[in-house]
């Protein structure tokens, strides 16, 4: 679509996307419980990248199997998994779509832990504070090891031919647990200030870079303002924009190509993704987790007894603003570093993603729920509707979902019936893997 600034090509330092918008990171358990790829996750990624979309941001894949999140998400822990990667690389980019992935460990902050450890690897030795799983303190030598695996990670993505690594430091998994001020509590070089909180993170650019060269693409996701204590005001606050601006110097400074703003030290969190929270279907899948930690109980009867006020906690803690949250971080972070900034929340209104670029509040979006609802809003967009005739609700079904159901948007009233919708959420599997 032409002199539309949603549709100009953004050119980061080695790597060109088509236009500015980007398909967030979010998947479905999709794949093989060892972290093997399967091609139900080729044709969830190809949804996206048919439709429109100029890059693709994975779901968080772990470099090692103790940082995974959830059994059933495809790794990039090992040599051999290479192949399928490469794989679905090559067919996303026949549709002139960009592939980053987004290198991750999950430390102390999981769902359903599997079988493979007990548990995860932190900055600290405290238990999550929502659902109660267990961690370890990492020791030097598991700090320098799990350095190594992101670099080999990194090394990876590129001999299978991806575009470029995103780094998931936000939304509580292993890097937040190392740069909050809330969250960590070491006392060693990794503790303490903001440059030890930091250092971590900063030893693993420097390692991707040792690896792969300065001549691949690597970003870096960052929660800029953490709001640690929104649901829990016991809680330290966590980090500030203030103290993520300087976070950002240090990263660009290190070689980093490009930063995503978020929000939130947790995921789930009424910052990220900002919607609703669905009480009755979160009581349907969050029995899954009841054996995960110490606290998924007391939290599993809480939503079935008073999930309404957690449901009112939540809205209270997110605001009113639901689409463009980040906005005002993305524009102090631009406005700070000389690298291009994306921006997640919410966007699937053509004229507030203009306006947001147009404006230097960012250079490109990043979007899940409201193209899981519509696959095809970028094509909308191109045809001239501002929103999509059958908008995302931000009901954040397909969130609580996900523990137990394939991805999908399960809001009913966004379809003819619920017949309508189960197909929709079934057609991951179309074509199906053996034929």
């Amino acid at each position: 679509m032409p002199n539309d600034t949603l549709f100009e090509p953004l050119q980061f330092r080695n790597l060109t996307v088509k236009n500015r918008i980007f398909r967030s990171n979010i998947s479905g358990r999709f794949d093989n419980y060892d972290g093997s790829g399967n091609p139900a996750r080729i044709n969830w990624e190809l949804k996206f990248a048919r439709a429109g979309v100029g890059a693709i941001l994975s779901s968080y894949c772990s470099v090692q199997i103790r940082g995974r999140i959830l059994p059933n998400y495809a790794t990039i822990d090992r040599d051999d998994r290479i192949p399928f990667w490469r794989e679905l690389g090559k067919r996303v980019h026949e549709h002139d779509c960009m592939f980053l992935l987004q290198l991750s460990h999950g430390g102390r902050q999981r769902d359903v832990g599997g079988i493979e450890f007990e548990k995860g690897l932190s900055s600290t030795d405290k238990p999550d504070p929502l659902h109660g799983l267990e961690a370890d303190r990492m020791t030097v030598a598991d700090i320098q090891e799990t350095v190594a695996a992101f670099a080999q990670g990194a090394r990876r993505a590129r001999e299978a031919g991806l575009d470029g690594v995103e780094l998931h430091a936000a939304n509580g998994y292993l890097f937040t647990q190392f740069l909050s001020s809330a969250i960590n509590d070491r006392d060693d070089d990794y503790g303490g200030p903001l440059k030890n909180r930091a250092r971590f993170l900063l030893e693993v650019v420097a390692a991707i870079r040792r690896e792969v060269g300065r001549d691949y693409h690597v970003q870096a996701k960052l929660s800029t303002t953490e709001y640690n204590n929104a649901l829990a005001p016991w809680e330290g606050a966590g980090n500030t924009i203030a103290d993520s601006i300087q976070v950002c110097r240090w990263l660009e400074e290190a070689g980093v190509d490009a930063i995503h703003v978020s929000s939130g030290a947790s995921f789930p969190h009424p910052k990220n993704p900002p919607g609703d929270f669905p009480v009755e279907e979160a009581v349907k899948t969050y029995d899954t987790m009841l054996s995960s930690g110490s606290r998924t109980l007391p939290l599993y009867l809480a939503l079935r007894s008073g999930g309404q006020l957690f449901r009112a906690m939540w809205v209270h803690a997110r605001g009113d603003v639901i689409e463009g949250i980040s906005l005002p971080d993305s524009r102090a972070v631009k406005q700070a570093v000389g690298i291009p900034v994306l921006c997640t929340g919410g966007f699937q209104t053509a004229s507030v993603v203009r306006h947001a670029i147009e404006s230097g509040d960012c250079d490109a979006v990043t979007i899940a729920r409201p193209l899981v609802a519509n696959n095809d809003l970028v094509q909308l967009w191109a045809a001239g509707h501002d929103r999509p005739p059958i908008p995302c609700t931000y009901c954040n079904k397909c969130l609580v979902n996900v523990l137990e159901n394939p991805l999908g948007c399960y809001e009913e009233s966004r379809y003819g019936s619920r017949e309508e919708m189960i197909r929709q959420v079934l057609s991951v599997f179309d074509p199906p893997p053996f034929v």
